[in-house]
């Protein structure tokens, strides 16, 4: 009988954005991250719905957006996924990015200790919660590779998702979700902050807990965080997820083909959306080879015979790469 394994990271973080154009440029200019997959909603397909990721798109990686036609802004407050987490090299990296943050007028904060790691904190231009975590000293899963023909020199490039934060008014019940039927464990605590970590452990797999009961409840919209996905191995585990939800009688979508991975959402607390995604297929397929990976309007089979409809409604914008040079950018940083 298959033995039901731990969730061995995170896969993906999904948020909301006021532009699809505005993403791409901040995604791809700024924080030279590469586009791997541009697509629609498969639940709402008049919604792009963008990855950003490491260079070939690999599972742990990528960060993606929706952009919901006339969504209002966010407000930030308790019950959300509020910060999102994207992992550089090392300190030096920080460093780095102290000074393309500077240059590209980007709000942060400067670099701080969090849980004995270094971080910045920064937003975009819709006031979307980001941090970068160096890599420094982890020892737990692996990153992917930063994005090789992108702006960012790739020995300072985000390669992968981070330790990401979520704040919650009921911490109790989530902690018990957590540790009971997530099998996550919390491995540290600094004040109203719990340190969890799943599989391996480190930046890759973890999440902090914030612990909050005086702010209001936030407010869903474009520069939030729409939910948050772990890593499953394949099929055959997601399929005992699915069991395990069912089992402790957690609300879920049961089985979901994405086409490009494949899931299950199960709301865990208020305000808090849980996916579990599987590491393969991937985002290279018959459509979009490596080399032009996020450069076409691609489309999962069950849409293609309605491309043309779709492309009516969708607006288009050009994200062709493949024929650009993307000078690496110092910015007076020595090599």
């Amino acid at each position: 009988m298959t033995k039901l394994l731990p969730l061995t990271g995170i896969h993906h973080i999904t948020a909301i954005t006021s532009s699809a154009e505005k993403n791409y440029d901040f995604f791809t200019n700024v924080l030279g991250m590469r586009l791997v997959k541009k697509t629609v909603n498969q639940d709402d397909v008049q919604t792009y719905h963008l990855f950003f990721a490491d260079d070939k798109g690999t599972a742990g990686t990528d960060m993606t957006f929706f952009d919901f036609p006339g969504i209002p802004q966010s407000r930030h407050g308790n019950n959300e996924i509020y910060r999102s987490g994207l992992r550089v090299p090392n300190d030096r990296a920080l460093e780095y990015w102290l000074k393309r943050f500077d240059h590209f007028g980007v709000k942060h904060t400067g670099i701080f200790e969090q849980f004995g790691v270094n971080v910045i904190n920064f937003e975009d231009y819709d006031g979307q919660q980001m941090q970068l975590i160096s890599d420094e000293h982890d020892t737990g899963v692996a990153p992917g590779t930063a994005w090789t023909n992108g702006p960012v020199p790739t020995e300072f490039g985000i390669y992968g998702l981070g330790t990401t934060l979520i704040r919650v008014a009921d911490f109790h019940s989530l902690k018990q979700v957590l540790e009971i039927l997530l099998f996550f464990r919390e491995t540290k605590t600094e004040g109203n902050l719990h340190y969890f970590e799943m599989g391996e452990g480190g930046n890759g797999a973890s999440i902090i807990v914030e612990h909050n009961q005086l702010m209001a409840r936030a407010q869903q919209g474009f520069g939030s965080v729409h939910h948050i996905a772990f890593r499953v191995k394949d099929r055959e585990q997601l399929d005992l997820w699915i069991e395990r939800m069912q089992a402790y009688q957690v609300p879920s979508s049961g089985y979901v083909d994405r086409f490009y991975f494949e899931s299950l959402y199960a709301p865990v607390a208020d305000g808090i959306l849980f996916e579990f995604a599987t590491d393969e297929p991937g985002f290279i397929d018959d459509e979009e080879s490596y080399e032009i990976l996020g450069e076409t309007l691609a489309l999962p089979p069950k849409f293609r015979n309605h491309r043309e409809q779709i492309e009516k409604i969708v607006r288009q914008f050009d994200t062709v790469r493949s024929t650009k040079t993307f000078e690496k950018e110092y910015f007076g940083f020595d090599k």
